[in-house]
């Protein structure tokens, strides 16, 4: 278990040994029973009721397809109409005692695969196991000429009060293989799994290449984002479209798939 769950267990009375409450420092016998109770404090932003779709789900996990111009955590601004408003109403409706741990992000207008652990103890778990295969589908302008190959271009931020990143010499390590799956006549098909994770890694890269994601407002150029109206997308055309991973409880290979695609 994470320190940081152990102290707040140890604050509530949250270990048992047998039934009793302990402290950390009680000495157990063969055939005790410890228990502990992972239950959730109550987050500050209501649950809502909404449509959901399940891709896999079991005691310790749940993965949910996420639309495009949904944001995945409430905000300052905007307390409603998150991910997880309606996963924590999705549980209430379940009736579970579970809360809303992301084990994979995505920009608000990329859609697809997010995972989530159900409480922080499989949250720790997952996050030091590591291991994560992703997997993305996008629509690109043009395309690379290679039918596989690797990026490998550091990604910096820009100066403040920018948000967005580019490719600098000076900027951490970043690292995307892709694949071609489709070639069309102005655009492309790519399956693209990041290696490392890097805020806008696949946009950033994608356009640095010279086939920017078509309908990414950020990084496409204006030749590119006049194509993308024609073909009606107002979203960058990227999707989440798998993950791989070994479960932290079972040690069972997991693969799960959007039903979404680009």
């Amino acid at each position: 278990m994470s320190s940081g769950l152990m102290n707040r267990l140890k604050w509530k009375e949250g270990l048992f040994v047998n039934g009793n409450p302990v402290h950390t420092d009680y000495t157990v016998q063969i055939g005790d029973v410890i228990t502990v109770p992972l239950d959730e404090p109550a987050p500050d932003y209501p649950a809502q009721q909404g449509e959901l779709t399940v891709l896999y789900e079991d005691e310790h996990l749940l993965a949910v397809d996420k639309p495009a111009g949904m944001l995945i955590h409430p905000s300052r601004s905007r307390n409603t109409g998150t991910l997880a408003n309606y996963v924590l109403g999705y549980y209430g409706k379940t009736g579970q005692n579970s809360a809303f741990h992301p084990l994979t992000r995505l920009d608000r207008d990329t859609f697809g695969v997010v995972l989530l652990a159900k409480n922080s103890h499989i949250h720790s778990l997952l996050m030091a196991q590591g291991g994560f295969v992703k997997t993305y589908h996008a629509l690109v302008w043009g395309g690379p000429e290679e039918a596989s190959g690797t990026i490998d271009a550091p990604i910096a931020r820009l100066p403040l009060p920018s948000l967005l990143r580019q490719v600098h010499p000076e900027g951490k390590p970043s690292l995307t293989e892709y694949t071609v799956l489709e070639r069309g006549e102005k655009t492309c098909k790519l399956a693209l799994q990041p290696i490392t994770g890097r805020t806008h890694q696949l946009r950033v890269h994608c356009a640095y290449m010279g086939f920017p994601i078509l309908g990414d407002p950020q990084y496409a150029t204006p030749e590119v984002l006049a194509y993308s109206q024609k073909l009606g997308l107002s979203t960058q055309a990227l999707c989440a479209k798998g993950i791989a991973f070994s479960h932290p409880i079972t040690g069972c290979r997991i693969e799960i798939t959007s039903t979404m695609d680009v």
